[in-house]
């Protein structure tokens, strides 16, 4: 970094990235391996390569970035490992678009030459994010940087799979699995969203009983007698009347009283004729449509697990395109919503339609493709899950791992304790292939680490590998250990493993968080982190969340073009608690901005100041005086209370005090206080004020740099080329500060000293009294005579007090005439109205003001009284006669002050 006058204005976009690149330049995000000491290590959540910058990951950038740079400045080796998961269905997504304009599908193009597209995509796009992340300051150590899909990275997936397999803990099966139909994949319930509730309908259809003399269908279905003779039905409400076809029961609840006397009754499908029972069980809803629900253990969640429970068929009459299959008779070959309306009408024709009504609901959504998702039967790669599961419980209450807040563990249990099997395989061609061979001679299915030429059972050369690839999440499960190397015993494995802390959403504690657990356990026989912090999400200013449709997305690269991105990362820090939600708007950033330009200027007034070597102030140093005295004593304060702070977690709360002690007590108060010493004290006044100056900003810097590292390192250069700081090449690798001795007498008598000049202002304020006009005061200082006396000069300055008409007591028995009295804690103070205010104009201006607000009291009076507020929203009626309240109010005040000044 070249030397270079500081100037001016603070301006981010001329300093961000220069100072950037210099510390990665020179290896400042590489730790050296010290056995001697226990290191610190995040594992990034690894972005998709397919993504942009938004909020959410600058969120994690700011958290993890805070937390690797105090550990780095405490003396930790500090790794933090960067990467980017694959994505296989959005990554696939996108390259199936790009290919779409030039007139393509992947089936033409072939599996070969289409993954050489995705690669090639990849290698296009794939640095955008992290190129952005470098943006937002992530001082991860990009020399250990991984990608889901590098070789390396495949094998330990690989080996994963087999290890599991061969322990009986993956196997191939039968099971209801989210489809998407555009996609033409299963999809983990983490890639299907339901937030928003959509207008649908209801459709109440009748299925008609056996007995009472009838049998049975015996006309056709279409015919509109096909239901001639029943003489009893069960109503049933459905969302989904085409999976009617696949129904195999009707449920009712075991309680429910209307339907006791049909329990164990057959009802006989409409359109098929298949004959199902009524069963009763718990799971059914009696506040649901009917209280009866049909049961479709081939398309739903909830019935495939009464189907289990109660034994029934489970049928699918879907194919994987969402068209009906053979299974679906009349309807077979029409697209699934055409299935609908064709049976609706033909439920309609025979009398079984019951009604239709608006019903609102969220249907599973595939999040990459937006298309609705079908629950299908499918034969699936799962992993059996509750071994692993019950040692990922038994982790966490054993202490080894912590989750914050403490309160998500119930979650992480609740989850654990009731998961099922971990459906891993998808319908894609981008991801880790599945490494299964099926044999077409015997049947075999052999399971392998390196790709097999022959049936492992009978030794035949006609084998295949399975076509489908591994979820996406099975891989990143392995992250915290594949990215060190696993499965070979590598000096970063031995060392860095297992990692410190793993920072995420809330929203994939089960999804990632846990999944981590348990193959971090399977595979290494250790935990892959000690703590679990979990943040929130970032939504609008109106707590809503973010989303293109609303309009309301906040780009994180125009926030830092806008406003840098120190701005940006001190507010998503100091405004989020872990594991809540927080809101973001642009004016808490442009706050955040306004402190990075009040630092910059504390600092151009600070090196200004520096005219040759400084030296470090003591505490025992007896020529300190007590605006050192007490600034040192507030520095020591917030150092400690701020690295209690980071070492709880608690990221809002440091940057919070740091922030409060930099603008309030630093700037607003010391640096005041310091000029007089500085331009017209002695030598020695001013050589002492420089060293406190020095010491307390050094400080500031290094707690505020892993909040605002951009402006804090350029700032920290500045004063390192003056000679006043240590030895350290730069302030990413400076030493974090240590809490010093407290001075509570000089705190007790700065205080007392501050809320008197903080009370005479205010009264200044109140009456609006010329900064320029100095005033008399008499002050009745109490205990506090000896500190306000000793620092007369200075009391005078900050209040704008006339030092000849200043009078000092310890108590004052009568009042001067004329004089308003104000209270500063125990101080009592003062002010002769005469001297502070002109009585003349200060009541022509009152007369003035209250005349406007006689006349917009009569205007509101007069518009409440006409037709306005019987045709006016109440709303609206409401806010005028609010307005009229407010109007009164502040007229009754206008009269008192005009009153008070008449009678003084």
């Amino acid at each position: 970094m070249e030397a270079m006058a500081l100037p001016k204005t603070f301006n981010p976009q001329e300093i961000e990235e220069p100072i950037y690149g210099w510390w990665e330049q020179r290896g400042f995000f590489t730790p050296k391996i010290d056995p001697a000491q226990r290191p610190f290590v995040i594992s990034m959540p690894p972005p998709n390569i397919t993504g942009e910058l938004h909020m959410g990951h600058a969120m994690f950038v700011t958290l993890e970035d805070l937390m690797i740079r105090y550990r780095r400045m405490k003396g930790d080796p500090t790794l933090w490992v960067p990467g980017t998961d694959h994505a296989g269905i959005a990554t696939q997504v996108m390259v199936e678009r790009e290919i779409a304009k030039e007139g393509l599908t992947r089936h033409q193009l072939g599996r070969e030459r289409f993954l050489e597209r995705v690669w090639a995509w990849k290698e296009k796009y794939g640095g955008t994010i992290t190129r952005q992340l470098r943006r937002l300051g992530a001082s991860c150590d990009w020399t250990r940087e991984r990608f889901t899909m590098d070789p390396i990275y495949s094998r330990a997936v690989r080996e994963a799979f087999v290890r599991l397999y061969e322990q009986g803990l993956i196997y191939r099966g039968e099971y209801l699995i989210n489809w998407c139909p555009r996609c033409e994949t299963a999809l983990s319930d983490l890639e299907v969203e339901r937030e928003e509730e959509e207008e649908g309908l209801l459709y109440y259809v009748r299925y008609p009983l056996l007995g009472n003399g009838w049998e049975g269908p015996a006309a056709p279905w279409g015919s509109g007698r096909w239901a001639e003779g029943a003489k009893a039905f069960i109503t049933v409400a459905t969302t989904r009347p085409e999976t009617i076809l696949g129904d195999t029961a009707v449920a009712v609840h075991p309680e429910d009283e209307r339907y006791a006397g049909l329990v164990g009754r057959i009802a006989v499908l409409p359109a098929l004729g298949r004959r199902i029972p009524i069963i009763a069980d718990p799971a059914v809803d009696r506040g649901f449509g009917t209280g009866a629900v049909k049961v479709t253990p081939g398309h739903d969640p909830t019935d495939y697990e009464i189907g289990g429970r109660h034994g029934l068929p489970r049928v699918n009459v879907m194919n994987p395109d969402a068209t009906i299959n053979e299974n679906g008779g009349p309807y077979a070959g029409m697209d699934r919503f055409r299935a609908r309306e064709a049976l609706v009408e033909d439920l309609r024709r025979e009398g079984l339609l019951v009604k239709i009504e608006p019903h609102r609901y969220a249907p599973g959504r595939c999040q990459r493709c937006d298309t609705i998702v079908e629950p299908l039967l499918s034969l699936q790669w799962f992993v059996h899950t509750k071994p692993l599961a019950e040692a990922a419980i038994r982790v966490v209450k054993e202490g080894r791992i912590r989750i914050l807040p403490e309160r998500f563990e119930k979650d992480y249990f609740r989850w654990l304790e009731n998961i099922r099997p971990w459906c891993i395989s998808r319908q894609l061609w981008w991801g880790h292939r599945i490494p299964a061979w099926y044999c077409d001679d015997c049947g075999h299915i052999t399971v392998a680490r390196e790709d097999p030429s022959v049936c492992a059972r009978c030794g035949s050369a006609r084998i295949r590998q399975d076509e489908d690839v591994l979820d996406t999440w099975f891989s990143s499960a392995l992250w915290p250990f594949a990215t060190l190397g696993w499965p070979d015993d590598t000096e970063d494995l031995r060392y860095f493993y297992p990692t410190t802390v793993m920072e995420t959403g809330y929203d994939i504690l089960f999804f990632w968080v846990a999944r981590m657990v348990m193959m971090g356990l399977a595979m290494t026989g250790e935990i892959p982190f000690r703590v679990v912090y979990l943040h929130g999400l970032v939504r609008d200013e109106k707590g809503e969340k973010m989303s293109k449709t609303k309009g309301n997305v906040i780009d994180p690269l125009v926030v830092i073009r806008d406003y840098g991105a120190d701005a940006l990362r001190f507010t998503l820090a100091t405004g989020s608690t872990p594991g809540n939600d927080m809101r973001l708007s642009l004016q808490r950033v442009e706050g955040s901005r306004n402190f990075a330009n009040k630092l910059w200027n504390a600092a151009r007034f600070v090196l200004g100041a520096l005219t040759g070597p400084i030296g470090r102030p003591s505490m025992d140093d007896l020529s300190l005086t007590l605006p050192d005295r007490w600034i040192l004593s507030r520095y020591h304060r917030t150092v400690a209370a701020v690295t209690e702070a980071m070492e709880s977690f608690d990221f809002g709360e440091a940057g919070r005090r740091i922030y409060e002690f930099t603008w309030d007590e630093f700037c607003d108060w010391y640096i005041e206080m310091a000029k007089e010493p500085l331009y017209r004290g002695t030598a020695a006044d001013q050589a002492r004020t420089r060293g406190v100056l020095v010491y307390v900003l050094d400080g500031i810097l290094r707690l505020l740099h892993p909040f605002m590292p951009f402006i804090t390192e350029a700032l920290w250069g500045y004063l390192k080329r003056t000679g006043a700081t240590d030895g350290a090449e730069a302030l990413i690798v400076a030493s974090w500060p240590l809490p010093g001795p407290v001075d509570e007498a000089a705190e007790a008598g700065m205080r007392a000293l501050i809320e008197t000049v903080r009370a005479i202002r205010n009264a200044r304020e109140e009456h609006r009294v010329p900064s320029e006009r100095r005033i008399a005061a008499w002050i009745a200082a109490g205990e506090f005579l000896p500190v306000l006396e000793a620092h007369r000069g200075l009391l005078a300055g900050l209040a704008r007090l006339d030092p000849d008409r200043l009078v000092l007591l310890a108590d004052l028995s009568e009042p001067p005439a004329e004089a308003r009295a104000y209270l500063a804690g125990s101080i009592r103070i003062y002010l002769p109205l005469a001297g502070m205010v002109d009585r003349a104009s200060e009541r022509a201006r009152l007369e003035r003001e209250l005349t406007d607000v006689e006349a917009r009291i009569a205007k509101t009076e007069s518009l409440l009284a006409s037709e306005f507020a019987l045709k006016a929203p109440a709303a609206v009626v409401e806010k005028e006669r609010r307005k009229l309240e407010e109007l009164k109010a502040r007229r009754e005040q206008l009269r008192a002050e005009w009153e008070r000044l008449k009678e003084e």
